[in-house]
C-alpha cells in the first residue's frame, strides 16, 4: 500500500491469517478495529453511527456542537460523561436519578416475574381443580354403569334360575351379551 493511500485512510482493521494461506483467517471475535480520530474527523471519511461517535470522542468539549447530534447512544454518552465532570451535588444527584431509574428497572422485573410465578400458581390450582370435577364426573359416570352392568347380570340370573329361556332370549330382555349369559348360567349351575 502506498503513503498517499494510508494517508487516506483513517479506519482500519486487522485480522489474523494463516502465513502460509493467507485465504484462511480466524472468525471477527479476533479482528482489531482501529479508527484514527483526528484524521477520520479531518477527511470526514465515515458516515452514520461511526460518524456520531467520532464526532463525540473528539469534540465532546463543546456542547453546542453535541446537542446536535441525533444517535441516541452518544447522547446517552455525552450525559454520562456530564455526570462523571460535574461537581459534587450534581454528581450526587445523577447517581441518585440513575440508581433510580435502575431500582424501577428492578421492581418491575420483580413484578413480572412474581406475576407470572403467581399465574403459573393459579393455572395448577385451577388445573386440580378442574381434574377433580372431571374425577368426579368419570367416576359417577362409572358407577352408573357398573351399576347398570350389576342390575342386567341381576335380572339374567333371575331369569336364568326361573325359567326356561334360552341364552339368545335372556341375552335379548336383559342387554347383556349371548357371552355374557353364557358365563351366567356356568355360575349359576355350580
Amino acid at each position: 500500500m502506498d503513503n498517499e493511500a494510508q494517508q487516506q485512510q483513517a479506519v482500519w482493521r486487522f485480522e489474523m491469517r494463516d502465513e502460509k494461506q493467507p485465504d484462511v483467517r480466524l472468525g471477527n471475535e479476533l479482528q482489531v478495529n482501529l479508527i484514527e480520530l483526528k484524521k477520520a474527523d479531518r477527511l470526514e471519511l465515515s458516515s452514520g453511527s461511526l460518524r456520531f461517535w467520532i464526532e463525540f470522542l473528539e469534540h465532546w468539549q463543546r456542547l453546542v456542537q453535541m446537542v446536535d447530534i441525533p444517535y441516541e447512544p452518544v447522547k446517552k454518552a455525552m450525559e454520562r460523561l456530564k455526570m462523571i465532570s460535574a461537581d459534587d451535588e450534581e454528581r450526587r444527584l445523577a447517581f441518585v436519578r440513575q440508581r433510580a431509574m435502575h431500582d424501577e428497572a428492578t421492581l418491575l422485573k420483580e413484578a413480572r416475574e412474581g406475576g407470572f410465578e403467581q399465574g403459573i400458581e393459579k393455572g395448577i390450582e385451577k388445573g386440580i381443580e378442574q381434574g377433580i370435577e372431571q374425577g368426579i364426573e368419570q367416576g359417577i359416570a362409572q358407577g352408573l354403569e357398573k351399576g347398570r352392568q350389576a342390575q342386567m347380570s341381576e335380572t339374567a340370573l333371575k331369569l336364568i334360575v326361573r325359567t326356561e329361556m334360552d341364552d339368545v332370549m335372556i341375552a335379548e330382555l336383559s342387554g347383556l351379551s349371548v357371552g355374557q349369559v353364557e358365563q351366567l348360567r356356568l355360575k349359576a349351575n355350580h
